[in-house]
């Protein structure tokens, strides 16, 4: 796990700390722009976490979601998902962590 995150109740956070030092997306995308794509796609998430582990360039990101829309796919279908939905924006990325899950009842 990533020195950046804290768990808390079991759920992965980003520090506040991490955001202060990676500074700001000089990318195309930028964290809020992804989170705001995916929390549209997802509107029954839960948690979206979008987190530039680039250290600011905004080449390198990763993603959490939490979603009952993800109930009974496979971990690669749910990736797929989020991948399929990023596709345009990842053609400008180096790299790209995908986290899925779905909230426990």
């Amino acid at each position: 796990m990533s020195s950046n995150f804290v768990r808390l109740a079991g759920k992965r956070y980003i520090s506040i700390l991490s955001r202060v030092w990676s500074g700001s997306s000089a990318g195309k995308n930028s964290e809020i722009t992804l989170r705001k794509t995916l929390q549209s796609k997802f509107p029954m998430a839960t948690n979206v976490v979008v987190t530039d582990v680039s250290g600011g360039c905004g080449s390198m990101y990763e993603i959490y979601v939490e979603s009952t829309e993800f109930k009974g796919l496979s971990t690669v279908k749910q990736h797929r998902l989020i991948t399929e939905i990023l596709k345009s924006e990842i053609k400008d990325m180096h790299g790209l962590r995908i986290h899925t899950a779905v909230p426990s009842e």
